[in-house]
């Protein structure tokens, strides 16, 4: 459940349902993933983007096998004592894998619930919502309603909430919306974060040597923002610096 809510953190659901398989194959429990190195759970990834995940996931791994005798822990806190873990990502383990009643609170059920109390929902608001003993079944409801039917822009009319259950729906769907929306992403192409990657896709490869790395990362007439980009790709853990170059480690 861990590497599924990992991957899909900011991928989408089709990019993760091709490598899922293929992640669980290669390690199948945390004890598997702790005793690789580092290097093979970060080419294991690729094609998932942010890569930083991968190195969460093996320094959860390790954690896990470390601290917790190589089960998952089934508590809020020690969820979010892992590495890479958040909010969203602790409760969905619990909510999916322990069906403990705490609310999923993501994108799609915030924009849901939002709606329905016709407020902001946060996320003590959101367990509270969470009908006990029920909290798997409600949480794939939530998600999925926000999935596919009160989308940014709603289907109301196909909604099962169209009885007046929905508070925002019952009163006409004033403006503004409940349903407070996240900033947009910056802008993909030109970034660090496309030179970060480029550079990782490379050391999947093999080494990369300091008088490519500019090329490497697409930024040849820019050294100076290649070397500033790659130390942060080293201090996340994705590379380790070697005479005259970078590898994976």
């Amino acid at each position: 459940m861990l590497v599924a809510e990992l991957a899909l953190q900011q991928t989408q659901v089709a990019r993760v349902a091709e490598r899922w398989p293929l992640l669980l194959e290669r390690f199948p429990d945390p004890a598997a993933c702790a005793a690789a190195p580092v290097a093979e759970v970060v080419r294991a990834w690729a094609g998932l983007g942010y890569n930083r995940r991968a190195v969460n996931l093996h320094r959860a791994a390790t954690q896990v096998v470390e601290r917790h005798g190589g089960r998952m822990p089934d508590t809020l806190a020690d969820l979010l004592a892992l590495p890479g873990v958040g909010p969203y990502t602790a409760r969905a383990v619990l909510a999916f894998a322990f069906e403990a009643d705490v609310g999923v609170l993501d994108v799609n059920a915030s924009r849901v619930l939002s709606r329905v109390t016709g407020a902001p929902v946060d996320q003590p608001t959101a367990d509270a919502l969470v009908p006990r003993g029920h909290g798997w079944a409600w949480n794939q409801a939530v998600l999925d309603l926000g999935a596919t039917t009160c989308t940014p822009v709603p289907a109301c009319a196909a909604c099962p909430l169209a009885d007046g259950s929905c508070v925002w729906g019952r009163t006409g769907r004033p403006d503004p919306d409940p349903w407070v929306r996240a900033r947009p992403q910056s802008r993909f192409a030109g970034s660090d974060r496309q030179g970060r990657g480029a550079l990782v896709a490379a050391l999947r490869s093999g080494s990369v040597a300091d008088d490519v790395l500019a090329a490497t990362m697409g930024w040849p007439d820019d050294p100076g923002r290649a070397a500033r980009v790659a130390a942060a790709v080293v201090a996340d853990g994705l590379a380790v610096r070697v005479d005259g170059g970078f590898r994976l480690p």
